[in-house]
């Protein structure tokens, strides 16, 4: 597709006002969960409610991005469901406040999920439609996503919420924000019309599967998968290998991964100018490598190191995947391709990652303490399984089919 202006400064704004809206409602639920959950004596459901944003991502991102590619603006599907989040994150915090039952919390909790899931989808539509060069701007507008999230999580300490209900409501506010910003945006964002009677299989988003029958598309989101179950690890489980390593302020050591990766997407524009994409995934997923074989030596400072390597194995890979699809995928198709990218990686992946990955780090505790050694190394294994894979099976020329815009 090509473009016959430049994107204003002023529209290139307020893109980066989007994503770091969207970053700070994330980061201000998505941060306090576990710690409130323990809190208010539901720690039992707490597994089950970070799996509850998995199991939506299986299921809502495509429904969403179908909508949002053939019948409704996607700003105007930001904003409805921005605003259905807002309420259910608020009906959370006082359900915990009025000690509801935990399946009533948790019943909550998922369905705040199946709202919440398609936002960074079509958020990121929303980007790369305005976009003159994705390569060259992408990176630097996503960064202040990640400078919402790491605001959200300030925010939510500065006013000592992290262990509160009220917390939700913060994140309601900023949803809200978030509806109320995409206003702006909706002369922005057109979605093509549709000329026919539209089948179940299309108006829930599951002919994007057909992006699968090009070859390189296939790798991609096969890659996005396979790599996220390995990488579902390092959230839940670098805290407290931190805390066995004496450290203390767990929360701000774990920015260090974030630094990174907001310097890392300011470079990965200049960088995917400079190199094939499939060599800079292949970094990406190599520096995740490093990252697991840099854990599994249990020193603190090489655990460190580790940790900040995580924005940039972050970066180069999911990224650099994003960018991809915006270039190589036809307008009409660009949402709903973001939206099987998100359910691949943080529906199918990450729930097979949070649920493998738990399993094997109850394999290696025992009654004197996790053998972290044994639990990194064998996941720095898979990693670079999925590395090898990936750079031996994508060719980087791309056949011509359904939803694919150019010739590489």
């Amino acid at each position: 597709m090509s473009f016959d202006r430049t994107l204003p400064r002023k529209g290139e704004l307020e893109l980066m006002a989007l994503l770091f809206l969207h970053g700070m409602a994330l980061a201000s639920w998505f941060v306090p969960l576990g710690i409130v959950l323990d809190k208010a004596e539901l720690g039992s459901i707490k597994s089950m409610a970070f799996a509850a944003s998995a199991v939506a991502a299986m299921l809502s991102p495509l429904f969403f991005g179908a909508m949002a590619d053939r019948s409704v603006p996607p700003a105007k599907v930001l904003r409805w469901i921005s605003i259905a989040t807002a309420a259910t994150v608020s009906l959370i915090a006082v359900a915990i406040e009025a000690r509801w039952s935990s399946w009533s919390v948790l019943l909550l909790i998922q369905l705040q999920a199946l709202f919440c899931s398609p936002t960074s989808s079509l958020a990121g539509s929303i980007v790369f439609s305005q976009l003159v060069g994705s390569q060259r701007q992408f990176g630097t507008v996503r960064a202040l996503g990640t400078i919402g999230w790491m605001a959200g999580c300030w925010t939510v300490s500065m006013f000592s919420l992290d262990a509160s209900p009220r917390a939700f409501l913060l994140s309601g506010l900023l949803w809200c924000l978030l509806a109320a910003f995409t206003v702006r945006l909706s002369h922005a964002s057109r979605s093509s019309s549709t000329v026919h009677r539209l089948t179940l299989r299309e108006r829930f988003g599951w002919d994007a599967l057909s992006l699968l029958k090009n070859h390189d598309h296939r790798v991609v989101f096969i890659t996005s998968t396979l790599v996220a179950i390995p990488f579902a690890a390092f959230y839940p489980f670098t805290p407290p290998h931190l805390a066995d390593l004496g450290l203390q302020r767990v929360s701000a050591w774990m920015s260090l991964g974030q630094i990174s990766e907001v310097m890392a997407l300011v470079c990965i524009g200049g960088i995917l100018q400079r190199w094939k994409f499939k060599w800079v995934v292949s970094a990406g997923i190599g520096f995740g490598v490093l990252r697991y074989l840099l854990y599994a030596t249990d020193s603190k400072w090489m655990v460190l190191l580790g940790l900040s390597l995580h924005g940039v194995a972050f970066t180069f890979t999911y990224i650099s995947m994003q960018i991809y699809l915006a270039e190589r995928i036809d307008a009409q198709w660009r949402t709903r391709a973001q939206a099987l990218l998100a359910m691949m990686t943080g529906g199918i992946g990450n729930l097979a990652g949070y649920l493998g990955c738990g399993a094997w780090l109850a394999f290696c505790t025992t009654q004197n303490g996790t053998d972290w050694g044994a639990y990194w190394g064998w996941l720095c294994a898979i990693v670079v399984i999925v590395m090898v894979y990936f750079s031996a099976s994508f060719r980087g020329t791309q056949a011509k089919s359904e939803g694919t815009k150019r010739d590489d």
